[in-house]
Formats: C-alpha cells, sequence, structure tokens
C-alpha cells in the first residue's frame, strides 16, 4: 500500500466506514450514528463505536468488517474498536438520511 498524497483524516475514516453495513438494518454504521468517535496517529486508527443494543448478535461482524474495510485504506497502518456502551445510542444519533430512509421523525421518534 502507498502513503495517502494528504494526512488521513477523520474524514476520510468516516467516508470509507460507510462501506460497513449493520446486517439487521441494511445500513451504514456511520449514518445510523454507531461510530462516536475517531482517533489517528501515525497510520493507527482508533474508532469509539456502539451497536444499537447491547448484546447485539451482529457485534462481531460489525467490528470485524469496520476492521477489514480500515485496513484497505492507504497509509492505514494498524485499526482498534472499542465498543462503548455509554452514551447508550437511540434513533436519535442517525443521520437525517438515515432517519428519512427508516421514516423516524427529526427528533428521533
Amino acid at each position: 500500500m502507498t502513503a495517502p498524497a494528504s494526512p488521513l483524516t477523520a474524514g476520510d475514516v468516516r467516508e470509507a466506514l460507510r462501506d460497513v453495513i449493520d446486517p439487521e438494518l441494511g445500513y451504514n454504521i456511520v449514518d445510523l450514528g454507531l461510530v462516536y468517535d475517531i482517533g489517528i496517529e501515525d497510520g493507527l486508527i482508533d474508532v469509539r463505536m456502539t451497536m444499537t443494543t447491547p448484546g447485539c448478535p451482529a457485534q462481531d461482524y460489525i467490528v470485524t468488517g469496520v476492521e477489514r474495510r480500515l485496513a484497505d485504506v492507504a497509509g492505514v497502518t494498524g485499526v482498534f474498536v472499542t465498543v462503548v456502551w455509554s452514551p447508550a445510542w437511540s434513533p436519535r444519533m442517525m443521520s437525517p438520511s438515515a432517519k428519512a430512509h427508516f421514516r423516524i421523525r427529526e427528533d428521533g421518534e
């Protein structure tokens, strides 16, 4: 893999993570609001994220999807994913396009 022409940004990482689809909802994890924070240091990517529910049966599948997708990004030398439960996920965290897709009002109800 070649190094990127410009430094990797959290925006670049978020864009790549739009390719990771929650298998139960059939929608990308970024617009679902599952990705809370992205840290980047010397090609190492640290993703802090959650699932829609504790004990989510798709957790391992999604985490593996994040690791595999980011491993393909130029300049990435390692990926660490931490699943957190605070704050708890809610539909309010979804992007406007995801809310529209699932017919959820903007207030998250």
